[in-house]
């Protein structure tokens, strides 16, 4: 081979190298992007206001709870209720129960899904404790509201119209504790993420 044919090679494999670094590096954004879109593995929207009285269907749909925790969180987490039915449209408040049984402060972050994955775009969040992160001081315990409503759009999904209970599933993550929530003793400075 001569070395105009080896530096063509090394400068295509260079090419090669960095689409794929460039497609690697937008494939997490755009996944997220996707599936907040779709619906897709059941990621619900979110919403700014509820349906008004008038698109408030007399059709019902039964909403189940699920509350786990990652391996290694401290936490104890658990839905209040685990199931309610709402009006297809009609404004839901659901909470959920975290306690932090340690002697240290803990902060979380829900992860969270609904099942079927065909109702993930028409389940709405207005308000939810896992927009944020959460910190709890040791032996804290609190209650977390969610507060939603299932878009009266799903009646006429070619697949959403055969759902008839969602399950909202949230799983806490631990995170490192927010610069200036820890104990003034400095104990939890690096928790675990």
């Amino acid at each position: 081979m001569s070395g105009a044919s080896n530096k063509k090679t090394v400068y295509y494999l260079l090419g090669v190298l960095a689409l794929m670094t460039a497609g690697t590096v937008a494939s997490v954004p755009f996944y997220s992007w996707f599936c907040k879109v779709t619906g897709y593995g059941g990621t619900t929207a979110e919403a700014d206001i509820a349906p008004s009285a008038d698109e408030i269907l007399d059709q019902t749909m039964e909403i189940r709870f699920i509350g786990s925790v990652a391996p290694k969180m401290e936490w104890q987490f658990k839905p209040a209720q685990y199931k309610m039915e709402l009006r297809i449209g009609e404004v839901g408040l659901a909470f959920f129960e975290a306690y932090n049984p340690t002697d240290h402060v803990i902060a979380g972050q829900a992860s969270y899904n609904v099942t079927p994955f065909s109702a993930g775009n028409f389940f709405d969040k207005i308000d939810c404790f896992c927009f944020t992160e959460q910190v709890l001081q040791p032996g804290e315990r609190v209650m977390m509201p969610v507060t939603f409503y299932v878009d009266p759009a799903i009646v006429d999904d070619i697949e959403g119209k055969f759902v008839h209970s969602i399950t909202l599933s949230y799983t806490f993550y631990e995170i490192p504790v927010p610069e200036g929530q820890g104990l003034t003793d400095g104990r939890n400075e690096n928790a675990q993420g």
